[in-house]
């Protein structure tokens, strides 16, 4: 009786202090997001879907190519070549909006053989963090376009706080301390005579 009464006194336990629960319900969760993801909702765009627009500037003559390309794809123009192998950008309710790509970029030398010039993140709102150190040729993301799924809701205005308490009064008696007049302060001659 011993040897059956022991797992069930085990099971009951874990049951009384809620971990067998939290064990059920933490696989439920995973189990709907992985039906709505395997349905097509919700879910980050999947990098080969996500498509960036990237501007590449000629020093030479100014001008400047916007060039779109999903990761993986690569665009040449005249003796550069830039590959695009990722483009990210934060959350929507993330509150520093961040767009950036990783970006190779090979231009062709003077004895025609190709040479491999920066291979790195750029981003749009930090252009100085990473640069791409050429003296023809500059690169930047200008966007990159995904989808996120839907996030926690925007966070509430901030709760403007004032000196006062908020907090009840106690129910006690309160006592007051009657006020007494202040007594003046000694004179120099009576604290010297002490």
């Amino acid at each position: 009786m011993t040897r059956l009464a022991a797992p069930l006194l085990i099971a009951f336990a874990l049951t009384a202090c809620g971990r067998g629960g939290q064990q059920q319900n933490a696989s439920a969760p995973a189990a709907k997001n992985a039906a709505a993801t395997a349905a097509g909702q919700g879910g980050v765009t999947p990098m080969a879907q996500r498509v960036a627009v990237l501007g590449i500037l000629n020093k030479r003559n100014g001008i400047v190519q916007n060039v779109v390309l999903h990761p993986g794809q690569s665009a040449r123009w005249k003796d550069v070549i830039v590959r695009l192998r990722a483009c990210e950008t934060t959350a929507p309710w993330e509150e520093e909006k961040l767009t950036g790509a990783f970006v190779q970029v090979d231009v062709q030398r003077p004895d025609k053989k190709w040479g491999r010039v920066f291979s790195g993140w750029l981003y749009k709102e930090s252009p100085s963090l990473n640069v791409v150190e050429h003296p023809v040729y500059d690169v930047w993301p200008k966007s990159c376009e995904m989808t996120y799924p839907a996030g926690p809701p925007a966070p509430a205005a901030p709760v403007t706080s004032s000196n006062l308490s908020s907090a009840k009064k106690s129910g006690g008696a309160a006592e007051t301390v009657p006020a007494t007049p202040a007594a003046p302060p000694p004179s120099a001659a009576e604290s010297n005579a002490t």
